[in-house]
């Protein structure tokens, strides 16, 4: 190759390099640049007392919201000591230990430590993989982060050492979640908006932050980013089979501040049960909620308006397959359904919920419907709701075609607008654990 034809690869390499140069600056500076990262990794607190025992108690309560014991916690495993398996688009993910063991968990990080992982998603150990929600937490107050901390610090150490995660190339190399990081995540800190009531911003604060909801409730963007535009608007809960169904104004419409409430500390409320991961927060998380912080997650998620209409995710039925399914789900119903929910759909009291204008019933995606159908559920027991009334599998002996019907017919009847559900995508969940 002569010294001109190197020279005119040359320059287009360069052009893109410098190209490739220019975008990650903006992108660095878009996230805060220079003294974003500096803070990151510097000691940002003034030193507290992790022994007090209010601040543990505080930490305690804010743990429970956080709903941490969920995820860093195995079944049967010691608390908090991590291993729990997330399987993602991406890889499998292991959560951590965050008992004080000095060797697995985190009882050798300082306050400073807690906090950068909480604001900005690093830790002693690198960046952190936004399965962490570390774009909620990072609208925590300083003084929360620092009660939590001190409560786990409190807790019994576990000496379980730390799951290897498995993760493909390049993903399994920490600086790639720099990319992500430097799209999809500025650190926040969260304030009071002064045209809303103390109750509201109480209930944002909540939400967006130790509540996370919208890793749950928010349709995914590109590299399961969470774009504004579908904020609470629905969305299938990565890796786990289920669907987040709409908390925006739209989705809740038909509920009450009470009836939200009523659900988020007992598992149930009159228009509707909590199943799947959402039982599993209710028992794990919210029943620990006090009625104040229940009543003003519920009056926020009142106010928040509808962007962009839920994810649909199904598979066409022609109008004469709709026809058809209707009529054999209707009998399937009145057969199998009715005795509990009513021949009108309409449920009775809070031992069997209402399937009309229920939410997680009429969402865009029809996998909650079908798989309560086929597996069953029980909502959680709580304080409030000690021996919850359960839900009967039928996938043992209803055929997919069955179950389609009968899906099909809850969704569309009593003034229900939902689409209809089909063979082939009842046969898609055969076999998901629950």
């Amino acid at each position: 190759m002569s010294k001109s034809s190197k020279r005119y690869w040359l320059w287009p390499l360069l052009a893109i390099v410098l190209a490739g140069l220019i975008v990650a600056a903006w992108l660095f500076v878009r996230q805060g640049g220079l003294p974003t990262l500096i803070a990151s990794r510097v000691g940002s607190g003034s030193p507290v007392n992790l022994k007090d025992p209010a601040l543990i108690a505080r930490g305690r309560y804010l743990a429970l919201a956080g709903d941490c014991v969920a995820c860093h916690t195995v079944p049967r495993g010691d608390l908090y000591a991590g291993g729990l398996e997330f399987v993602t688009p991406f890889g499998t993910l292991y959560s951590t230990n965050i008992t004080p063991d000095k060797n697995n968990g985190i009882g050798s990080w300082t306050a400073d430590d807690f906090w950068r992982v909480m604001h900005y998603g690093v830790s002693p150990r690198g960046f952190l993989y936004p399965a962490f929600p570390f774009t909620n937490f990072t609208n925590l107050s300083r003084e929360d982060s620092d009660a939590i901390f001190a409560y786990l610090m409190s807790r019994p150490a576990s000496s379980q050492p730390n799951s290897q995660n498995r993760m493909p190339f390049p993903f399994n190399m920490r600086f790639a979640v720099l990319g992500w990081r430097m799209l999809y995540f500025r650190p926040a800190e969260f304030r009071p908006d002064p045209s809303q009531g103390a109750e509201w911003n109480r209930g944002k604060y909540l939400v967006d932050g130790l509540g996370h909801c919208n890793m749950c409730h928010s349709g995914r963007g590109p590299l399961a980013s969470l774009p504004a535009s579908r904020y609470l608007s629905g969305g299938e809960v990565v890796g786990q089979g289920w669907y987040g169904p709409a908390l925006n104004q739209e989705g809740l419409a038909q509920w009450s501040v009470e009836d939200i409430a009523a659900l988020l500390r007992t598992g149930v409320s009159p228009k509707g049960a909590a199943y799947g991961p959402m039982a599993d927060a209710v028992f794990h998380s919210l029943q620990y909620l006090t009625a104040t912080d229940a009543k003003a997650i519920a009056t926020y998620v009142k106010t928040v308006p509808t962007k962009e209409p839920p994810e649909l995710v199904s598979i066409a039925v022609n109008a004469a397959e709709t026809e058809q399914l209707m009529a054999e789900g209707e009998a399937l119903y009145r057969k199998e359904c009715a005795d509990c929910h009513q021949p009108n759909g309409e449920g009775s009291g809070l031992a069997y919920p209402p399937l009309a204008g229920n939410g997680s019933v009429t969402a865009g995606n029809s996998m909650n419907v079908i798989r309560i159908i086929q597996a069953g559920a029980v909502a959680p027991s709580t304080d409030g709701n000690p021996r919850p009334y359960s839900m009967p599998p039928f996938g043992q002996r209803l055929t997919d075609r069955e179950i389609a019907a009968l899906a099909t017919y809850i969704r569309r009847s009593w003034g229900n607008r939902a689409s209809a559900v089909s063979p082939a995508q009842v046969a898609k969940y055969h076999g998901v654990p629950l």
